[in-house]
């Protein structure tokens, strides 16, 4: 395996690196903030659910002692919306609760999360909203 790995590294160019060795990616903080709600949200449903969802963070302040993050979890219909509410609140909540201790592992300082579950019929067929969500 190594004879393979030195064969292939002798044909790679030489170039200086892309990005400082200290940064760990080119991502902002509001990218991660949504991708692990959205992990959270695959996780918990696992059924039809976490497809039909795009996360949006709208607020992202960091002070201090605390962040606060605002995010909204778009859903296609109120069947989903419904489903990632729950009864009282409870999945949405479930869902929060694992995304906070994750974030917080993360900032190394405590996050205050606040969800919404918002309603954007068709989303995934519409340039538009792909475009705003990020995906074009």
């Amino acid at each position: 395996m190594e004879r393979v790995f030195t064969n292939i590294l002798s044909y790679l160019p030489e170039h200086p690196p892309y990005y400082p060795r200290d940064m760990l990616t080119d991502k902002p903080e509001r990218f991660f903030v949504a991708e692990i709600i959205r992990e959270k949200i695959l996780y918990s449903f696992r059924q039809e659910i976490p497809y039909s969802v795009e996360v949006v963070v709208e607020t992202f302040q960091d002070k201090r002692n605390c962040i606060t993050i605002r995010a909204v979890i778009n859903a296609d219909k109120q069947s989903q919306k419904s489903i990632l509410i729950g009864k009282k609140g409870e999945a949405l909540k479930r869902v929060g609760i694992a995304a906070r201790k994750d974030l917080e592992q993360l900032f190394g300082k405590k996050v205050f999360l606040e969800q919404y579950v918002k309603i954007v019929p068709g989303w995934r067929n519409k340039p538009n909203h792909l475009h705003r969500f990020g995906y074009t």
